[in-house]
């Protein structure tokens, strides 16, 4: 499942380390893009086995284009597996996984996020990032490839803004060809 080169824990995840652009998003629960010019920041903790992702992003339908922060922080539960991370924060309830399914340090990675918890559907999302604003087409496709094997449906992997992320008004960055009238596999008609 996860790519030859994550071979051995501290020193592979500090790889992962810096500064990332989401090229590509997947999330279970949305029909449409919700977001547009995520960008992501992985830190390492010094003390313990952590790894924290700082983020921000702009909801596509903000006419201000006002851009808002994150943080999502996980454990990593076992150096032999340094690719496999559990969400490390209290307030979350249920198991909270996320999986570096391939990437290439200096490039690109692919992760997965599965979300748990009792009674409620799990729920799924993925990021294709990138060093840069893009990554060639031909990665895109490689790991795109990987996904569905894990549930993913491609119809709802959509392309990340990268442009005009600086805020302002309008809707910048904003492609509507991405909406699409194709039902979500997670509606039910009743």
């Amino acid at each position: 499942m996860l790519h030859r080169s994550w071979v051995s824990g501290d020193h592979c995840n500090s790889q992962i380390l810096g500064k990332w652009y989401v090229v590509q998003y997947y999330a279970s629960s949305e029909e449409a893009l919700s977001y547009r010019c995520m960008r992501e920041v992985f830190t390492m903790a010094t003390d313990r086995p952590e790894v924290s992702m700082n983020f921000t992003y702009i909801f596509t339908d903000d006419p201000e284009g006002e851009k808002l922060v994150g943080n999502i922080t996980w454990r990593i539960p076992n150096g032999n597996k340094p690719a496999h991370w559990v969400h490390a924060e209290d307030s979350y309830e249920g198991v909270y996984n996320t999986y570096v399914l391939d990437w290439e340090p200096k490039s690109w990675a692919l992760l997965l996020h599965c979300a748990e918890k009792s009674g409620s559907p799990r729920y799924l999302s993925s990021f294709i990032m990138s060093r840069r604003p893009d990554v060639a087409p031909n990665v895109v496709s490689y790991l795109r490839e990987k996904l569905p094997r894990y549930d993913i449906d491609l119809d709802y992997m959509f392309p990340m803004s990268q442009e005009n992320c600086s805020g302002g008004g309008g809707r910048p960055g904003f492609d509507p060809r991405i909406l699409t009238n194709v039902k979500h596999p997670m509606k039910v008609s009743h």
